[in-house]
């Protein structure tokens, strides 16, 4: 069981200094994935609540700071409850199922925000539909549409199934995290003003 299978890999290519090289390079890179992830869950957190589809008093904004303190508070404390719960690889297994799950449905969404697309188009012979990548003008074309979206979704699926099948219990548990968010809703769901 190797604990850190690419340092090895580079120290037996390269020696000694390649090893090294790796894992620097792999520490930096994680350390910017926190960096990105400290900074913007909170916001998400705190946009959802002001949507009113998550606990409203993470809403509020910090008076002079005007940070989304409360919001870092709460994700700061449910950081805490997972680290209680297991070692560090469970918990990846955990993030990584829902994550890739979450991955996958909103590359999926892409097909049907193209086949619902209602701008109006500038030319009346314009046909529209499912294949309707070229139909209306787009600020941004997907490369390779339909395909490298439909491949990526593909592959989340194989990820997925793949996380099943080699751990059905942390995929239970990180199934039963992404559920946890259900009953948050439901109570929240009254208190929903839908802004355009």
């Amino acid at each position: 069981d190797q604990r850190a299978p690419a340092a090895d890999l580079m120290r037996a290519q390269l020696g000694p200094a390649g090893g090294t090289l790796i894992a620097a390079g792999i520490a930096v890179s994680t350390f910017g994935f926190l960096n990105l992830v400290i900074l913007v869950t909170p916001r998400v957190l705190q946009a959802m609540a002001a949507d009113g589809v998550f606990f409203r008093a993470l809403a509020e904004l910090h008076p002079i700071h005007r940070t989304p303190a409360a919001a870092i508070l709460f994700q700061a404390a449910w950081a805490i409850v997972l680290a209680l719960t297991g070692t560090f690889s469970e918990l990846v297994d955990y993030v990584a199922f829902g994550d890739w799950i979450f991955f996958g449905l909103t590359v999926a969404g892409l097909f049907i925000y193209r086949a619902r697309d209602v701008t109006p188009l500038p030319l009346p012979t314009v046909e529209r539909g499912l294949a309707g990548e070229g139909a209306a003008p787009r600020a941004f074309r997907v490369p390779g549409y339909p395909w490298t979206p439909a491949l990526f979704v593909l592959a989340a699926l194989y990820v997925v199934a793949s996380a099943v099948l080699a751990n059905p219990r942390n995929a239970f548990v990180g199934t039963g995290l992404l559920l946890l968010g259900v009953p948050v809703y439901l109570v929240q769901k009254p208190s929903r003003v839908l802004t355009p």
